[in-house]
């Protein structure tokens, strides 16, 4: 692994990205020997950062949960990340562009969880996980990249290792539409229409992200126990995307449609404030 003060100079570097809103390079091409295991650590000492300035952890995100978004990274299993306080959004909400650098649109349910749940003396199963579900609401997720999607030199796309340490690319969520017991419908067959603007721009089953939205969680829980952590009562759990990324701009409307569960929306200002007035975009 990376030495600690290597994780700490990286941990810096995206957090100066994410308020500059300029990318740094992939750190997979300048670190030949970092691992998984450095990428979370990375990850941590960044959070740690964030706390430190008065934030406080409210959730989870689970990402790559797709057989296919798998693949095309090269991994087995999905990766995870920390939602703080600041990151959520109100339903509806009018977004500020200064908070991202290339924004996506995911569609995804959350769990909204009603007792902890750790896999550190048995791993959790998925009834585990909805006897522990207060109830699932639908969410968007603001995905970003304070680190180059592409080499600035050889284009080649970043790697998982990157994505991690990155946050699991998390920037934002929204919550919206109508809560429902875990147990009150099969949330396989749960759908989404994702409206860009007035076009469908994506559709999607939740039973895409690991056959059940709920083995997100699982597998959350279970990967969490290997560094002797769980999840607490009253955690936000995003449990992954169901829909490819959808790219935002300058004053993009989205709306998401859940059918009985009902929608979600909102819009990217037009306009980056600054200190002295604002600066059009």
């Amino acid at each position: 692994m990376l030495a600690p003060s290597v994780h700490a100079a990286i941990a810096l570097e995206l957090h100066r990205a994410e308020r500059t809103r300029q990318q740094i390079s992939q750190l997979s091409r300048h670190h030949a020997g970092m691992t998984i295991d450095d990428s979370y650590a990375i990850q941590r000492v960044w959070i740690d950062l964030k706390k430190a300035e008065g934030r406080r952890t409210i959730g989870h995100k689970i990402g790559l949960t797709s057989r296919a978004m798998q693949l095309a990274s090269q991994i087995t299993e999905p990766d995870f990340g920390c939602l703080l306080d600041d990151m959520l959004f109100d339903n509806g909400a009018e977004l500020p562009l200064e908070r991202f650098i290339v924004p996506r649109v995911e569609v995804e349910l959350a769990f909204i969880l009603n007792r902890p749940l750790s896999g550190t003396e048995r791993p959790v199963s998925l009834f585990d996980v909805l006897n522990a579900t207060d109830y699932v609401v639908p969410a968007l997720e603001i995905i970003d990249a304070r680190i180059e999607q592409f080499d600035r030199v050889s284009r080649a796309p970043r790697k998982v290792l990157d994505t991690i340490a990155d946050n699991a690319a998390n920037a934002a969520i929204l919550l919206g539409g109508r809560p429902v017991r875990a147990s009150d419908m099969d949330l396989r067959w749960c759908g989404a229409l994702l409206y860009k603007n007035g076009i469908v721009e994506e559709s999607g089953l939740a039973a895409a992200v690991l056959n059940h939205p709920a083995n997100g969680v699982v597998w959350l829980v279970n990967k969490l126990a290997s560094f002797g952590e769980g999840l607490a009562e009253g955690e936000i759990v995003l449990a992954g995307s169901f829909t490819r990324p959808v790219a935002c701009e300058a004053g993009d409307v989205f709306h998401a449609d859940y059918g009985q569960l009902g929608t979600i929306s909102f819009s990217m200002a037009k306009q980056v404030s600054v200190e002295n007035g604002v600066e059009e975009q």
